[in-house]
């Protein structure tokens, strides 16, 4: 779990934007990027226009922002090892009747596999986080689809979920060539729009913090990214949706995003 906990701290330390080349280079040569984004600001829609990876993940239909035409939110949850608030998360998403979706790992699978079956009974998507987290850019393509392949295979076994059609790359970490050949498997990469530094469960800083960090960046067609290992998420997230909602946005499933922007 320790190690775990680790990579996904490596993840989500470059979630607050500034994407960066990755000193390691995949097999093939071509350099490996963290995902970040110029974020959203007084209202102006956040942007991935100056990113070197831009082209990439245009190129692989990959999601960034959803229509930001329509005050649209997607939620997505990155679910590594849980930390005892993701029953908490599921109680206030059936009470406001949001959807999500959950990006897992084989820790989680093996780990937690009531919480998968009540995920898909109550109407949310789970996604693919890979089965070990590892850095997908440093390894071959059999690799890559060993480690979706058997998520998707215990996920199937443990909740009947059959298709798996949405990616989250592990730690953020991508090029143009794991872009392809998860598209290749069947997968859409999903980013986000919208996040935070959410994941130190060593500095949680109440629910007041996550709430102004979140209602802050809130943006037609967002694509939010929590962690739920998160005690401030969690406490947060109802007044999130709900002042959301009163803004006049609308929680929507990512499998009924139509329209992908890379502004």
């Amino acid at each position: 779990m320790k190690r775990l906990v680790a990579l996904t701290a490596i993840a989500a330390v470059l979630l607050s934007g500034g994407a960066g080349e990755s000193a390691a280079y995949a097999a093939s040569g071509e350099p490996a990027y963290h995902f970040g984004f110029k974020k959203s600001k007084n209202g102006e829609l956040p942007s991935i226009a100056q990113e070197r990876f831009n082209d990439a993940v245009q190129k692989n239909g990959a999601i960034f922002l959803g229509d930001t035409a329509k005050k649209e939110l997607y939620l997505t949850f990155d679910n590594g090892y849980e930390n005892g608030y993701t029953s908490k998360i599921l109680d206030v998403l059936k009470e406001k009747q949001v959807p999500a979706i959950f990006f897992v790992t084989g820790h989680y699978i093996k780990d937690q596999p009531e919480l998968l079956k009540r995920m898909v009974s109550e109407g949310h998507l789970i996604g693919n986080h890979s089965w070990s987290h590892p850095d997908m850019s440093q390894l071959a393509q059999q690799q890559i689809r060993e480690e979706l392949d058997k998520v998707k295979t215990e996920v199937e076994k443990v909740t009947g979920q059959q298709e798996m059609a949405y990616l989250r790359p592990p730690r953020g970490i991508f090029n143009s060539r794991t872009l392809t050949v998860s598209k290749d498997l069947g997968y859409t990469s999903v980013f986000w729009s919208v996040a935070y530094k959410d994941w130190d469960v060593k500095a949680q800083k109440g629910s007041d913090y996550a709430y102004k960090q979140v209602m802050a960046q809130l943006h037609p067609g967002a694509v939010i990214l929590l962690h739920s290992v998160s005690k401030d998420n969690t406490e947060a997230l109802g007044k999130i949706i709900d002042d959301a909602k009163a803004k006049g946005y609308e929680f929507k499933s990512l499998k009924e995003l139509q329209v992908k922007q890379y502004q």
